[in-house]
């Protein structure tokens, strides 16, 4: 059976991934830093629940020991905790505004990676999906108008654009370096979430929809792409 931890777990798109792969014969565990939400959103779903605070180095070394004692091994990864930051006028932010989004969407990334890789590589089948956005595109920003068919709802968010910028960077850079992982950036989408008080276009379902298939490649499937459900997005 195939044992997977998603981060962020316990609402919004990664209880949707949690769902749809729980519906697929997955022993899916539901990382959340809170453990009331975290646990009462495993029992609906038929999970497991594991405390994991991606900021935190010592919440995550405790969460990789706690599958591995379980399971003894990961074979998907799907990291999905993520901020947008305050949501102010951009001439009113600080650095340590940046420096709080990309504690999560970032440097949490990483927290997770670096503890749980050793658990992914005694899968058979070892596959990681970092959720993006279409905002982390830079070849979709850079176009004069700010806009693209492969990302029709661009916005400025210097700080959260920038850090899901850095996620695709590590995705490749983890592909190079691990060729045995599946491993790859999803784009979601403008999904309608807290994350953007609800005014997203795509239901949540329909967001999870990439996630899911990335996280359920074959050992053949791509590695080191940036995908939507419409296609591959520009790095």
């Amino acid at each position: 059976m195939t044992t997977t931890l998603i981060t962020g777990a316990n609402k919004s798109l990664g209880f949707e991934t949690a769902r749809q792969l729980v519906a697929l014969g997955h022993t899916v565990y539901v990382a959340a830093r809170d453990p009331e939400r975290g646990q009462r959103a495993a029992d609906e779903l038929g999970a497991r629940f594991v405390q994991l605070d991606v900021t935190d180095d010592e919440s995550v070394r405790a969460a990789a020991k706690h599958v591995l004692d379980e399971a003894g091994r990961l074979d998907v990864l799907v990291n999905n905790a993520g901020i947008p930051g305050e949501f102010k006028p951009h001439s009113e932010w600080t650095a340590d505004d940046f420096q709080a989004v990309y504690d999560v969407n970032v440097f949490g990334a990483v927290r997770v990676l670096l503890e749980f890789i050793p658990l992914l590589k005694a899968s058979d089948h070892p596959v990681v999906v970092n959720v993006s956005s279409g905002l982390g595109s830079i070849g979709t920003a850079s176009k004069p108008d700010g806009q693209a068919d492969d990302v029709p709802h661009w916005l400025a968010a210097p700080a959260y654009a920038s850090s899901k910028a850095a996620l695709n960077m590590l995705t490749a850079q983890y592909a190079y370096l691990y060729p045995e992982l599946r491993i790859n950036s999803a784009d979601p989408g403008f999904t309608a979430t807290d994350f953007n008080h609800h005014r997203g276009v795509q239901s949540i379902p329909e967001g999870a929809e990439i996630i899911v298939r990335l996280a359920t490649v074959g050992p053949d499937g791509p590695t080191a792409t940036y995908q939507s459900r419409d296609g591959v997005v520009p790095w």
